[in-house]
């Protein structure tokens, strides 16, 4: 388990009204997939921040400072995003609906599910949001060259702390006894209703631009999703395994090493636009 105090970044990022809400010209699905899960956040990462804060009068000293770190960092995160969707929203106000039935959903979950339960939740969730940023730190250029600096650089840097604070939900779950099979069943539930609404959400957005219909959209995404599958499914898997945590993950190197250049005089990360060149 790590003990050690995580940084606390205060970034912030300005979206223009005008943006490009498929803020990847060369890659539009990726863009509608990206934004599909941001639409997620401002539901899902308060549901965990309150799962896990419960959980701190119980903890010792040094997991209970990491762990205030990781709520700072995780409300950081669902501000970014709320501001952000707040564009991608007003482009496709049909959305909407969509982001109805996150709301409902996970303040369902976190009404009505036992602490332990909503704790697997969260430590199986931070486990498929390292597997985004592992799977994303393979394929940079393909997602990210050409793309809005501004877009790019709040998705790398929410996933490069994804991987900075992997460990902590977890120890957190196991602090209060968790059950593998907990964990699991919470983890397959977290993909699926994350799922449920990243697919809807996509076919907004590709029905509003005219590509509904375009089988090379098509054919792209499915693409996308068996590459992302066959990054989360081995990952899910192993870390079902009684023996396993997070810090045997291999880091990715680009979004560790990137995540240094945080500037906090400026509150600002390098632009995508420069992390090409870091990357190249």
């Amino acid at each position: 388990m790590k003990t050690e105090r995580l940084p606390v970044r205060r970034v912030r990022f300005e979206y223009p009204d005008d943006m490009d809400p498929a803020w990847n010209r060369r890659f539009p699905e990726f863009a509608f997939a990206a934004n599909s899960v941001s639409l997620i956040m401002p539901y899902a990462e308060p549901y965990f921040v309150k799962s896990v804060r419960s959980a701190l009068p119980l903890l010792d000293e040094r997991l209970h400072a990491r762990t205030e770190d990781y709520l700072k960092q995780e409300l950081g995160h669902h501000v970014q995003h709320r501001r952000f969707n707040d564009v991608i929203v007003r482009h496709y106000p049909r959305l909407q609906r969509v982001e109805g039935w996150m709301r409902r959903t996970y303040g369902w979950l976190s009404r009505t599910r036992s602490q332990r339960f909503n704790l697997a939740f969260a430590a199986g969730s931070e486990t498929i949001a390292y597997a985004i940023a592992r799977w994303t730190d393979t394929h940079l250029g393909e997602f990210f060259d050409g793309a809005d600096p501004i877009a790019a650089t709040m998705f790398l840097w929410h996933l490069a702390e994804e991987v900075e604070h992997k460990t902590v939900a977890f120890d957190v779950f196991e602090a209060l006894g968790g059950s593998r099979l907990r964990y699991a069943l919470a983890m397959t539930t977290s993909f699926v209703l994350a799922a449920g609404f990243i697919v809807p959400s996509i076919v907004v957005m590709m029905a509003h631009d005219r590509r509904i219909l375009n089988p090379l959209a098509w054919f792209r995404l499915i693409r996308l999703a068996v590459s992302f599958a066959f990054e989360l499914l081995p990952n899910m898997a192993a870390s079902m395994l009684p023996s396993h945590h997070p810090s045997k993950f291999a880091d990715p190197t680009w979004l560790t090493t990137w995540l240094q250049t945080f500037d906090p005089a400026t509150g600002t990360m390098p632009d995508w636009g420069l992390g090409e060149l870091l990357a190249s």
